[in-house]
């Protein structure tokens, strides 16, 4: 018998997906990685990304408070994080824990606390991992919004999920700049209007 030329076809095994749960919050759509006892990552994910239950009880737990978050703003999160990040990030994030529920960080002011420039804080509260747990949101620049999760579209999704967590914790349903501006007065701190595109101060 002829030996046969065909090669049998290998079967593609569904990828590995990279988030144990996606969770459909009112602010939008949140990507969830955890192990069996530490939340490993939080991100905010496109609009249309589908859905995907959360199984396991940390995930479950993960859900329960940021549901008990986007009812009561005031609400105050106790999940285990991960370790993560450089020792600089590290103390940006533990700064951006210590800002109340419905006030304001400009980045200016984080980075004279910390000893460094604007534009280091701006950096780590992008590369935060666990947002809005850690509340990179409340960071905000001198004369407006600033960026958020390395996005300055002020049009754009992610924008879109600052503006909808500082208006749940009360800030101006105008946006953030008048709450920035009172902040500056209260501090002290002059406010200059910066151009079009400019996003740390």
């Amino acid at each position: 018998m002829p030996a046969s030329n065909h090669v049998p076809q290998r079967v593609a095994q569904p990828a590995h997906p990279r988030w144990d749960a996606v969770l459909a919050l009112p602010f939008g759509k949140l990507g969830l990685r955890c192990s069996e006892t530490e939340v490993l990552a939080l991100e905010y994910l496109p609009a249309a990304t589908p859905p995907r239950a959360a199984l396991t009880p940390l995930a479950c737990e993960v859900q329960a408070q940021l549901q008990a978050y986007c009812r009561d703003s005031g609400h105050r999160f106790d999940l285990p994080l991960s370790p993560a990040g450089t020792a600089f990030q590290r103390r940006v994030w533990a700064l951006l824990s210590e800002i109340p529920c419905g006030t304001t960080r400009t980045y200016g002011q984080a980075a004279r606390q910390l000893e460094t420039a604007a534009r280091a804080v701006g950096q780590a509260c992008g590369a935060n991992p666990y947002a809005p747990v850690i509340p990179c949101h409340r960071i905000v620049a001198a004369a407006g919004l600033g960026g958020f999760a390395h996005s300055t579209d002020a049009a754009g999704e992610l924008l879109r999920i600052k503006r909808w967590l500082l208006r749940h914790e009360g800030l101006p349903a105008n946006g953030t700049e008048q709450a920035v501006h009172a902040l500056a007065a209260a501090t002290g701190e002059v406010v200059q209007s910066q151009p079009c595109g400019a996003v740390y101060d």
